[in-house]
């Protein structure tokens, strides 16, 4: 396990959890939780607003994230970890550290990772025709991290370590007007 996977204070957190989860046998349940977080961040605008408020107390938040972790069905690990966010008043760092986590994760099985944006969500039969593209190009398995941003319009945007394939149509119109401009 690389130490400049996960790097800063999300990392930090990433690999504290990371290390938890591989000693308690629970590295499975604590990747599914986790991604269903992410999904669950990127769908309730109140739940980013939770996370993301500095004006929550840090009772208020930890009982809210119970909550949430209740709802979600969430490992006891994974809660426990949330709760310790909350406490420390590091929910903010939730992205990252699921980012990371996900990031050592993938190290660990001898992946490499890509951060994919899309303007659309993809389809699983989508996101496996990918990866597998991805790993003809780079010879290794490769772990998908997909955000969804329509400000690109359309196409992806795919980002492996210093790589990145910019195939979006909002870089191909902004391409065009440098082009009309010139």
């Amino acid at each position: 396990m690389s130490s400049s996977v996960a790097t800063g204070l999300s990392g930090r957190y990433a690999r504290a959890l990371f290390t938890l989860a591989i000693e308690g046998k629970s590295l499975g349940a604590v990747e599914s939780s986790l991604t269903s977080l992410k999904e669950a961040l990127a769908e309730s605008a109140d739940l980013a607003a939770l996370v993301n408020s500095p004006v929550v107390g840090r009772g208020a938040a930890g009982a809210a994230v119970a909550g949430v972790a209740d709802g979600l069905n969430i490992d006891g690990l994974t809660k426990n970890f949330l709760g310790v966010l909350a406490a420390n008043r590091r929910l903010a760092l939730l992205p990252a550290i699921i980012r990371d986590f996900a990031a050592l994760n993938a190290a660990r099985k001898g992946e490499v990772t890509a951060d994919v944006t899309a303007a659309h969500k993809l389809t699983d039969t989508q996101a496996q025709a990918l990866a597998a593209k991805l790993k003809a190009g780079i010879g290794r398995n490769v772990a998908l991290n997909i955000t969804v941003d329509p400000a690109i319009l359309g196409g992806l945007v795919v980002r492996v370590g210093s790589r990145m394939i910019d195939s979006s149509i909002r870089t191909r119109l902004d391409m065009l007007g440098q082009a009309l401009k010139a």
